[in-house]
């Protein structure tokens, strides 16, 4: 998998307005988080979905951008936790064992049905 590394509040605008055109998803990883580190593994192990960018977010390293997510997006702060921004908001979200790229892969199926 390539992450695109998410380090900036100017990055993230990028990505919400990237949404307009395309389903991004937001991955916010906390290095010091044994099941943060088995999600981000099994996503990275995961075939991905084509036309879909995903960001990786270190969220010790970038706090700020992690708080101005919950801001912006209205979703509760969790760690791990995966986001699908679509249109400009959070169309799907899931946290600690929840995430799978299954479960990403139908949320992106479903929001392109809509």
């Amino acid at each position: 998998m390539n992450w695109n590394t998410l380090q900036s509040l100017e990055q993230l605008n990028a990505i919400r307005k990237a949404s307009l055109q395309k389903p991004q998803v937001i991955f916010k990883h906390s290095t010091r988080c044994s099941i943060s580190a088995m999600a981000k593994n099994r996503l990275e192990k995961s075939i991905l979905p084509e036309g879909v960018d995903f960001h990786y977010l270190d969220l010790i390293r970038y706090r700020p951008v992690s708080n101005a997510i919950a801001d912006e997006f209205g979703v509760e702060h969790e760690s791990p936790q995966i986001l699908l921004i679509r249109n400009e908001s959070v169309d799907y979200s899931a946290s600690h064992m929840g995430i799978s790229m299954a479960e990403l892969q139908a949320a992106i199926n479903s929001a392109h049905n809509n």
